[in-house]
Order: structure tokens, then C-alpha cells, then sequence
């Protein structure tokens, strides 16, 4: 009989050799994979699980309410928004994410929509498919050197995204109420209305929270250049994209690029799918085969961990 019951609530891993080599094979235990993450079908199944790992499932109160002896609750991720930390600490359980397992592949895809919108390549990719060989009705294009990145918030990636700028030869600004003192040559701290004033590309990186939903909205957006682009590559909820797209079809903005939507995957209806000067990508920047299997080990060495009387490495929420 297995030690130990694991639950993946959704798995959207091409393998899963590594649950089996970590879990199964160095654990003894017993890996369920939930046939669907339907309320009702995780508070069944987590009922007498050791362990639950989840990627993009909700997991609602009831859900953990139902849980009868699992003793942690590990995200595939970094954000956990999808996990109710209230009741999982109420009833005294480890949450824990992977923070730092892509924070290349994310600063490297935060850097190319940059480098896309300064340079008009997908515009123009799209006006040579349309047989139109002239560059001159998508000027000005600038020189990228010289121009100010804003980076609103200054954890690992946006630290990692701002290494990369500065190759290019921008300046870097960055707003972050949890950081006191940042190297000068790492980038300048300064206020959010500031950042937004100067930048002229700006880059989100806020985990999204009940505080940051909308944090950039139609005030915001209203402080930023007309000539100004910006960039998202963390949570979909942390711009009000009514406003973005207005700002964009009035002028008010000069572009956007967005690896994250509040509805995944976006409704072909939506706003921002007519706007020419709008690229996005389908939430794809966290990804390379190297940063998934990494995840994978990663969160499956939190449950381990747990299950094996040790203090988990990320701990979101834990036993008092």
C-alpha cells in the first residue's frame, strides 16, 4: 500500500515522468490526476489526500475545507491567485509556489515584446503579408538606446528583465513599495506616478492581489506618454483593459503587448483584438522545456518536503 495519497488537480505537462521519478519512485506514493477541475470532482478527490498540486485550478475554500489530511498545497507556478491562502492557513496548511523557475524565459519574453513594439515587427510582418513593402506609414520607429524602461514592481524577473534593457542601452526606473534600496547601477526607485511619466516603455511584474487588480488604470494610463508602450507578461487583472484599449484607439497610447489576459483565452470579441497596435501572446512567456521540467521538479520536492516532516523551501502560508 502507498504511503502517501498526491492529488494533481490539472496537469498541462507534456510528461509526467518527473511526478513519477520524484513522487511515485522517491516517495512511495500514490499520484491521482483529477479528470477534470470541477469544484465538485477536487473536493471528492482531495478528500483523503496526502498532498495536492495544482496549476490552474481553483482552489475554493470548499475545496480545501474538504480536505481531510493533506498537509500541503503545491503550486505549479509563481502566483498563487487561484488558491484560497485564507482557509489554507486557517486550517494550518503549507502553500507553496516556485518563484523562481522562469524568471529567464519570462525577462527574455518581457524584452521581446519590447523589442517588437520599438521595432514595428509584427505591424510590419503584417503589411508585407498584406503586399505592402513601405515602412514609412508605421513611423516613427525610435532608436532604442537612450529610451527609459519603467518596471513596476522589482522582484526576480523584473530585476532580470532590467539587466537585459540595459545591454540596449535604456534606463531603467523602478517602482516597487517593498523595495527600499536598489544598486544605482541596477536601476533608479522613484513613484509609480513618476515611473509612468518618464518611461517610455513600461513593464509590469506585480503578483496579482486584491490590491493590484486594476492597479494601472484610466488615471495611469492617462499619466503615460502618448508616445509610451506597455507591456505585461504577469497577471491579466493588474490592467483595466477597457481603458488600455480605449487609450489605444484614441491615440493616447502608442502600443501594447500583453502575454496575459483577464479571461484566458481571450474572447475574439474583445477589445484589444481589433487594435493594430496591440500584440499579445497566449500566456506563453513563462515557457521553454528547461523552465518546465524545472517547475515540475521544483513543486514536487515542496511536497516531498511536507511529507516528509521538512519545512518546505516556498512557503507562502504554514502551520503556526
Amino acid at each position: 500500500m502507498a504511503k502517501f495519497k498526491v492529488v494533481v488537480t490539472d496537469h498541462v505537462f507534456p510528461s509526467r515522468e518527473v511526478e513519477t521519478r520524484l513522487l511515485v519512485e522517491g516517495l512511495g506514493a500514490d499520484v491521482v490526476f483529477c479528470p477534470n477541475a470541477e469544484e465538485t470532482t477536487l473536493a471528492q478527490a482531495v478528500r483523503d489526500a496526502d498532498a495536492v498540486l495544482v496549476t490552474y485550478a481553483r482552489i475554493s475554500g470548499r475545496v480545501i475545507d474538504a480536505m481531510q489530511k493533506a498537509r500541503i498545497i503545491a503550486r505549479y507556478g509563481v502566483g498563487v491567485d487561484n488558491i484560497d491562502l485564507e482557509a489554507a492557513a486557517r486550517r494550518g496548511l503549507w502553500v507553496t509556489n516556485v518563484p523562481d523557475y522562469c524568471v529567464e524565459e519570462v525577462s527574455d519574453h518581457a524584452l521581446a515584446l519590447i523589442l517588437a513594439l520599438a521595432r514595428k515587427v509584427v505591424f510590419l510582418d503584417r503589411r508585407v503579408r498584406q503586399g505592402q513593402w513601405d515602412y514609412r506609414d508605421l513611423t516613427p520607429i525610435p532608436r532604442l538606446a537612450g529610451k527609459t524602461l519603467g518596471l513596476v514592481g522589482f522582484g526576480r524577473i523584473a530585476r532580470a528583465t532590467g539587466r537585459k534593457a540595459r545591454a540596449f542601452g535604456m534606463r531603467i526606473l523602478a517602482y516597487d513599495p517593498y523595495v527600499k534600496e536598489v544598486a544605482e547601477e541596477e536601476a533608479q526607485l522613484v513613484g509609480l506616478p513618476e515611473l509612468l511619466a518618464a518611461s517610455d516603455f513600461v513593464s509590469i511584474h506585480v503578483p496579482l492581489l486584491a490590491e493590484t487588480r486594476h492597479f494601472i488604470g484610466a488615471n495611469e494610463l492617462a499619466m503615460m506618454k502618448p508616445t509610451a508602450c506597455i507591456v505585461n507578461t504577469s497577471r491579466g487583472g493588474i490592467i483595466d483593459e477597457a481603458a488600455l484599449a480605449e487609450a489605444l484607439r484614441e491615440g493616447r497610447l502608442a502600443g501594447a503587448a500583453l502575454d496575459v489576459v483577464e479571461q484566458e483565452p481571450i474572447p475574439l470579441d474583445h477589445p484589444l483584438i481589433g487594435q493594430p497596435n496591440c500584440i499579445l501572446t497566449p500566456h506563453v512567456a513563462f515557457y521553454s522545456e528547461e523552465s518546465t521540467i524545472e517547475l515540475q521538479e521544483k513543486a514536487c520536492r515542496q511536497v516531498v518536503k511536507a511529507l516528509t516532516g521538512q519545512r518546505p523551501d516556498y512557503v507562502i502560508v504554514g502551520p503556526k
